[in-house]
């Protein structure tokens, strides 16, 4: 007999080598019927996992992320079948699990269109009606390493080299046969509501030296509803997609003659960009930050005291040579405040000094992994670097959660979920620092958080190399997260660089170093703010507040005279003086997302007023300019 020990505490006992389906369906039979996996001992395995010890047992269900993840997980192999099946003598990469789906690599002679997709997806349900019980079994390595190569499947061969244990484990669905650590459902009939999504190319295993395959992306859930409200979902963020709407709205654009992964920003997206970067300069005056410049590249030694040179270089760009000297396109910001700091000896009543800089960096990203503004090669961020002392690290992180609190707000952004990232167990070779500064750090990032009320999520490993901190996603209007707001506790650069203040005590004491933002990349803001709003921007954001459409020519003067006015009200306002008819003036308009639309014809310039028509409420009707101007500069301060 063996002793089983569930979530609840309760002891039961069962014959040696029952399955964890068993077991299941002997607690309840709904119990054994939403079952997908177990967790035994703490690792995951298959519900035909057999006992044979004393050991804890929780049952995963089809209501948790864990089940839904091993169906998603599952239907990538039933994928995987499907196209074995209708291209003969394909090649099989690698297919897991990713946020709302999964992916399958594939390499095959045939190019992978849409109407093919509808064909796997036939073929896929097929296996699905079939029901074919899918069973695990393990070889040695050698053996496993002889199969696969009399397969033809020398991808599986290189992964399988890569695998140091003896044992190696495979799944088997019928003919179709997957290298897989699983678990997996029991049958292919459990996998009944998917949908494959799109056909992207992808190098095998990221490196753009290997062959490039074709992927097939795809998402599965355990009901019909799920699936369509997530197909909705994916419906309405097309339509907010950043790269779409930043090119019909003409505020960016990427080349590849200029480089990838490198933007160009149109004087409308520059507009908005530099709206955002003034409200953070002056909200950063007012919380006694100074502001910085510095180079953009700088001498590679800089970079090897840093400790980037050793835990960052595949994101470094190659060394320039300069006089006999080796420079590095930046890829951050901070060691340029060290060098500025260490200018002149600084004395504990110097202290804290806040120093913020909108600096571009230049990181290499792989090709594959660039979208649009969201993952580039260059990009702003809104940085800074507090020193401080030991005894103001609290207040001082304090400080940057309020700062960066508010200007989420401001920009519209109000839930947002919040990490605590520190290094992970037994991965101390990728950290820099002792173990009493690391520990010092993580507490004063997590006390306060708690003094401010933040729920947070410990995050194991998610560290950066020369301290642990606080990462703020924030969501977007149909939920989606964005990396914002970081903040780093660093007690590692000052100790590399020997950056110092003088105490009251009168001697040298080691600076602490919070590196920290409240929005991230520029690049990165703005698509999120784009996607947010669907393009169609609060009026003190959009880059053009107001277009005045004069009805005919005879009507020029007032819109010019208008127009004048309202720049010199520092309103940001465009006069269409195009000859089409005013239906399309508005048209054009308002498919340009503009906030207000003024029409001026007799009416107006006779009364000194404007027909408003506004993307909010449509039709507002004639008002006096002056009451415009008013109501403008109330909603532009309210920042609605």
């Amino acid at each position: 007999m063996v002793k089983i020990t569930l979530p609840d505490g309760t002891k039961k006992e069962y014959k040696e080598n029952i399955t964890i389906g068993e077991v299941a369906s002997n607690i309840g039979n709904r119990l054994g019927e939403r079952a997908v996996a177990g967790k035994a001992g703490g690792v995951l395995v298959d519900l035909s996992y057999p006992i044979k010890e004393d050991i804890s047992l929780s049952v995963i269900t089809e209501d948790t992320e864990e089940g839904l993840e091993i169906l998603r997980h599952s239907t990538a192999h039933i994928m995987a079948q499907a196209v074995s099946r209708l291209f003969p003598g394909v090649k099989l990469g690698i297919g897991p699990t990713i946020e709302n789906g999964f992916y399958y690599d594939f390499s095959l002679q045939h190019s992978l269109s849409e109407e093919d997709l509808s064909k796997i997806e036939e073929e896929m349900t097929k296996i699905v009606r079939e029901d074919i019980c899918i069973t695990r079994m393990e070889l040695s390595r050698n053996i496993a390493i002889e199969k696969m190569e009399a397969a033809g499947q020398p991808f599986k061969v290189e992964l399988i080299k890569d695998i140091e244990d003896e044992k190696v484990s495979f799944y088997t669905q019928g003919d179709f046969i997957d290298l897989c650590r699983g678990p997996h459902i029991q049958r292919t009939g459990k996998a009944r509501t998917f949908k494959l999504l799109s056909v992207a190319g992808a190098y095998w295993r990221g490196k753009e030296t290997n062959p490039m395959l074709q992927r097939i992306y795809g998402t599965a859930f355990f009901t019909q509803t799920e699936l369509a409200n997530y197909l909705k979902f994916l419906e309405e963020a097309e339509k907010r997609d950043h790269r779409k709407i930043g090119k019909d709205l003409d505020l960016f654009s990427f080349h590849e003659e200029g480089g990838a992964g490198l933007t160009f920003w149109h004087p409308k997206g520059a507009r908005i960009r530099n709206i955002i970067e003034n409200f953070w300069r002056e909200e950063h005056f007012k919380r006694g930050y100074e502001i910085l410049y510095s180079p953009h590249i700088a001498k590679i030694n800089l970079w090897k005291t840093s400790g980037h040179w050793n835990f960052y270089r595949e994101s470094m760009y190659s060394p320039i040579e300069v006089d006999g000297h080796e420079y590095i396109l930046r890829p951050m910001n901070c060691p340029f405040a060290v060098l500025m700091y260490k200018t002149k000896l600084h004395s504990y009543r110097d202290l804290p000094l806040r120093w913020g800089e909108l600096g571009t960096v230049y990181r290499y990203e792989r090709s594959g992994v660039l979208h649009g503004l969201l993952r580039v090669r260059g990009f702003t961020q809104d940085d800074a670097h507090i020193f401080c002392t030991p005894d103001q690290l609290e207040s001082e992180i304090m400080g940057v959660i309020d700062l960066a609190q508010f200007m989420l707000s401001s920009f519209g952004f109000h839930e947002y979920e919040i990490e605590l990232s520190v290094r992970g167990k037994g991965e101390k070779e990728k950290y820099i620092g002792r173990d009493e500064v690391w520990e010092h750090a993580e507490d004063a990032l997590k006390i306060a958080l708690e003094k401010k009320g933040l729920k947070y999520i410990r995050m194991e490993g998610e560290a950066k190399f020369y301290g642990p901190a606080i990462d703020i996603k924030v969501k977007d209007a149909i939920g989606r997260g964005w990396q914002g707001p970081t903040i780093q506790v660093d007690f590692n650069l000052p100790e590399r660089f020997d950056v110092n203040y003088v105490g009251s005590d009168g001697f040298h004491h080691r600076v602490v170093m919070v590196h920290r933002t409240v929005l991230g990349a520029m690049e990165r803001f703005v698509g999120c703010l784009i996607e947010h709003y669907a393009g169609d921007f609060p009026l003190w954001i959009a880059p053009v507040q107001m277009r005045i459409l004069p009805i005919t020519d005879a009507h020029m003067d007032y819109a010019n005279k208008l127009k004048a006015q309202l720049l010199a009200k520092n309103f940001r306002v465009e006069c269409d003086t195009s000859n089409a008819k005013i239906n399309y003036k508005i048209r054009e308009g308002t498919m340009e997302k503009i906030p207000y639309l003024l029409i001026v014809g007799d009416k107006e310039m006779g009364s000194d007023t404007v027909a408003v028509r506004s993307r909010k409420k449509g039709n507002e009707g004639t008002i006096p300019v002056e009451e415009f101007i008013r109501n403008m500069e109330s909603e532009i301060k309210a920042k609605r």
